[in-house]
């Protein structure tokens, strides 16, 4: 598979969405929605849970920002970045299905296990929008 230095119109669109949605849930961390991300840190966590919760809103504004700025090579390496966010946000959303926690709007069961399957979806759109899938190789070095 060749190399695709440039993303299209429809990657670019869906980055600037996904940033931009990084930037205000990171923000939320910060201010209104941070009882509920406290609700949500599973007990095995080390450390006070707002701190957590504080630190994850740090890093998430900062993926935001760097996911609609950065080009070449260093996007493609920001969308494996995300993704491994996302990924390590995981248990989490877990956490919030095996003990009922209502948060956010997930108010049953049925919608905390729904919750579950949006998470493989964020890392594709993450994968996607940065043209990480393009590459033929993860570390290619070309821009």
């Amino acid at each position: 598979m060749p190399h695709h230095p440039h993303t299209s119109t429809l990657q670019n669109v869906a980055r600037g969405v996904l940033g931009s949605f990084m930037v205000l849930a990171g923000t939320s961390h910060l201010t209104f929605a941070r009882r509920e991300f406290q609700a949500q840190v599973p007990d095995f966590v080390p450390g006070d849970k707002d701190t957590t919760v504080l630190a994850s809103g740090v890093v998430e504004i900062g993926l935001g920002l760097a996911l609609l700025l950065l080009k070449g090579k260093n996007r493609r390496r920001m969308g494996l970045g995300l993704a491994a966010f996302y990924a390590a946000v995981f248990p989490g959303n877990v956490h919030q299905y095996t003990h009922r926690i209502s948060a956010f709007g997930l108010d049953t069961d049925a919608k905390r296990l729904a919750r579950l399957f949006f998470q493989p979806v964020l890392m594709g759109a993450a994968l996607y929008s940065t043209g990480a899938l393009q590459s033929s190789k993860i570390g290619n070095s070309k821009a």
